[in-house]
């Protein structure tokens, strides 16, 4: 199984970028779908994209469609989200996740905060 560590959140203004990134430790990690999740105060954990393990399908959540960009590289064991034009309403704590071979998310990073500022 793998472990995972999110990093580069932080503070930016509405219309900003971030860039996020997820190191993975462990075998196995270019078995797993790796998704981002996240979950503002006081509401549930939602789904923003993911990855097959293959790196040539990716989903999104319409509400980050056209702004987010989801990538991996299997040989540094990383994936990453590109954030641009950030709005206020993508403020939380973004998580990586990994499915592994297409089961259920199961591994979690620890969550890095993101705020948008308005």
């Amino acid at each position: 199984q793998i472990q995972l560590v999110e990093s580069g959140g932080g503070l930016v203004q509405a219309g900003g970028s971030l860039r996020l990134s997820c190191a993975a430790s462990g075998r196995a990690f270019s078995f797993y779908t790796m998704g981002w999740f996240r979950q503002a105060s006081g509401k549930e954990r939602e789904f923003v994209t993911d990855i097959a393990w293959t790196g040539d399908r990716t989903s999104y959540a319409d509400s980050v469609k056209g702004r987010f960009t989801i990538s991996r590289d299997n040989a540094k064991n990383t994936v990453s989200l590109q954030m641009n034009s950030l709005k206020p309403e993508d403020t939380g704590v973004y998580f990586c996740g990994g499915s592994f071979r297409g089961r259920a998310y199961a591994v979690w990073g620890q969550g890095t905060q993101v705020t948008v500022s308005s």
